[in-house]
């Protein structure tokens, strides 16, 4: 029997060494405290939950770790990097990788987006001007042109909130997109708070909150219940929020 091409990354272990200070961001995050390992799914892995839980600060970790910039895009981005210090969790993390290295790889981030769009203009020799710029689409087509263009499979791909570039549409679009490259012998790790992005078959859900990390189904998430209840009764939702206290 063949030997299977994924997952490219399998598992991450932290290993937190007797100087570090418990008091201090992130290792004061509960679910950085928590943090033991993390095993990943062969074709999508999620990391959900509440701004400030550690979702992105976990993943910025596993893309230094990998080789990306903290800005992200490809390794030969790897030189530009707008943070004035890593990200000190990357030093307590020990990676398990597969016998196969992914042909791609990519760390696309919504927050530090404009950063990679002017190295990629400048390395393609594209001024601000130019309809080939990124700069000259909007957020969002820039966002779906760097995923449609840069990401061509069989590759590892890490993506921070990509929803905050996205219209629901795109992110349908996103989703799509996903599963292409997912059937071509792809593996993403995805931090998200898009109930549209998680509903992809069979992905591992990994829940960041105070009691640490716990996989979760798909129904059981807040961003599931919460969107489903608010859509089938959003007038009395509307007139309860509004309601003076």
């Amino acid at each position: 029997m063949a030997l299977a091409a994924k997952p490219y990354l399998q598992r991450i272990t932290a290993l937190f060494g007797a100087e570090v200070d418990w008091d201090s961001h992130p290792y004061n995050v509960p679910a950085v405290q928590a943090l033991e390992s993390i095993d990943f799914h062969a074709d999508v892995t999620f990391f959900i939950g509440e701004n400030g839980a550690g979702k992105s600060t976990v993943l910025e970790a596993i893309a230094l770790a990998l080789g990306f910039s903290l800005d992200g895009g490809n390794f030969n981005v790897s030189r530009l990097n707008s943070a004035q210090e890593q990200a000190p969790l990357v030093r307590a993390l020990r990676l398990q990788k597969s016998f196969k290295f992914p042909q791609d790889r990519y760390f696309l981030r919504a927050e530090t987006f404009h950063h990679v769009a002017s190295f990629l203009d400048a390395a393609n020799d594209r001024t601000s001007s130019s309809k080939a710029s990124l700069h000259t689409r909007s957020h969002g087509e820039a966002f779906m042109d760097v995923m449609l263009g840069r990401l061509t499979g069989k590759g590892l791909y890490l993506l921070d909130e990509p929803e905050a570039a996205l219209s629901p549409n795109r992110q349908l679009a996103a989703l799509r997109l996903i599963h292409q490259l997912v059937q071509d012998q792809s593996q993403f790790i995805i931090a998200t708070h898009s109930p549209i992005l998680l509903a992809y078959p069979n992905a591992k859900i990994l829940l960041f909150d105070d009691t640490g990390i716990t996989e979760v189904a798909y129904e059981d998430t807040e961003h599931y219940a919460i969107t489903r209840d608010f859509l089938n009764h959003y007038p009395r939702r509307l007139a309860q929020l509004f309601a003076p206290e």
